[in-house]
């Protein structure tokens, strides 16, 4: 590597790539591929990482934090939270296809079936499994990617399962869009600001935790006690990394960069620095010329967010089966997003009580950024029914591309 070779594969602005039809059937043509996973970042589960972990999100069940809490329930340990998984390398990234065109984390679907416990190795297995184009209002002609990942524990038991998606979007054609110029940082009242600091204060009150939530006692149409994460601040967006143990620096970052010169660029903000493409979650003017109103969340934490909503509800001896979430709006710095979900369904598969939730994130201006759903195990009081503490037992015959 030499120099002159560093300065000319690495440009001083985002790369400005355009979605073509050779570009889409290139990105086709792998449909089917093994990648070489992202990370990874956190692979051993430890106390400490699970509670970083947790940290990252904002999570506080004490089930997920805490090894004394852990010791003494039907585990007889700590527990990873059930997206642990996702801080071996995030799911739904742009790392392939369709050079130069910027790439959002679109959401994901996880089917959960073994728990993560201090001692635990993570690996993981990722394929490409589809490649739609599509139309939006934000950037015209864009792509939507999907991969599956395979996450499982030194014991080659399978952990979880995740479907990503990712979209990808000329930068220009979102610039020249405009979809969201009229979008500025909310200015609270002090009511507002109260109110939110409140819900997050009285949250650890409706953790479950040892009280066992039954299945019978469940009711279609029953509400779950919301959750707030906001506003959002440099301080949550970092952390997230932080709790990922995600951190490029220096030479790391420079030998990334010539090796994938499209996915980043020298920073003239940074004296020529080299930074991601990503870095628009952090400097404003990265992320408008893309055409996000201001620096944003990570997908992957809001998609968290909406998990610890769940867990808080269903207590120590339920099961997270199952967690979809899809991000239709952003949520920027300000932005305060309101976890909200509603019990839809009850039903018995695989000898196992299930519920189904509708999961909904609501941000201050009354706007869902973030629909989705979950399916939870819960233990029941008909004696026919086998008692269980993980999932393995059920499986919810999820087509793959969904």
């Amino acid at each position: 590597m030499t120099t002159a070779n560093t300065k000319s594969s690495v440009g001083s602005a985002p790369a400005e790539g355009q979605i073509t039809d050779e570009a889409i059937a290139n990105a086709k043509a792998m449909i089917g591929l093994q990648l070489r996973p992202e990370g990874p970042y956190l692979q051993d589960a430890s106390s400490d990482t699970l509670r970083n972990w947790c940290n990252g999100i904002g999570d506080l069940n004490p089930l997920y934090r805490d090894p004394g809490y852990g010791h003494g329930t039907r585990y007889a340990t700590q527990l990873g939270h059930p997206m642990f998984p996702m801080a071996y390398g995030w799911l739904g990234r742009t790392r392939w296809g369709l050079p130069g065109v910027h790439g959002f984390y679109a959401g994901n679907d996880w089917e959960l079936f073994r728990h993560v416990r201090p001692g635990d190795r993570i690996s993981a297995v990722e394929r490409v499994v589809g490649v739609q184009e599509k139309q939006s209002k934000f950037s015209g002609r864009l792509v939507l990617q999907y991969v599956e990942a395979s996450y499982y524990n030194q014991r080659s038991e399978l952990v979880a399962r995740a479907l990503g998606t990712c979209t990808r979007h000329e930068r220009k054609a979102a610039r020249d869009a405009g979809k969201y110029d009229d979008i500025k940082q909310h200015d609270y009242t002090d009511e507002e600001r109260d109110r939110i600091d409140q819900a997050i204060l009285d949250e650890p009150k409706n953790i479950r935790g040892a009280n066992v939530r039954y299945w019978e006692d469940v009711q279609e149409g029953e509400e779950l006690p919301p959750i707030a994460r906001g506003p959002l601040s440099l301080m949550d967006t970092m952390g997230f990394l932080v709790g990922c143990g995600r951190g490029h620096t220096h030479g790391v970052v420079l030998q990334a960069a010539v090796k994938h010169p499209g996915h980043f660029f020298r920073n003239p903000e940074a004296g020529g620095g080299v930074e991601y493409t990503g870095i628009g979650h952090h400097r404003e003017s990265v992320a408008k010329e893309v055409g996000v109103p201001g620096t944003y969340d990570y997908g992957p934490q809001r998609s968290a967010w909406m998990c610890s909503l769940v867990t808080n509800w269903m207590g120590d001896a339920g099961f997270l089966k199952r967690v979809r979430t899809e991000m239709r709006r952003f949520n920027i710095v300000g932005d305060t997003t309101w976890c909200t979900g509603k019990v839809v369904r009850k039903y018995v598969k695989d000898n196992t009580g299930l519920v189904d939730i509708e999961l909904a994130a609501v941000n201050q201006r009354g706007e869902v950024t973030t629909p989705g759903l979950a399916t939870v195990a819960l233990p029941s009081r008909d004696i026919n029914q086998p008692a269980f503490v993980d999932g393995s037992g059920c499986n919810l015959d999820l087509p793959v591309v969904r």
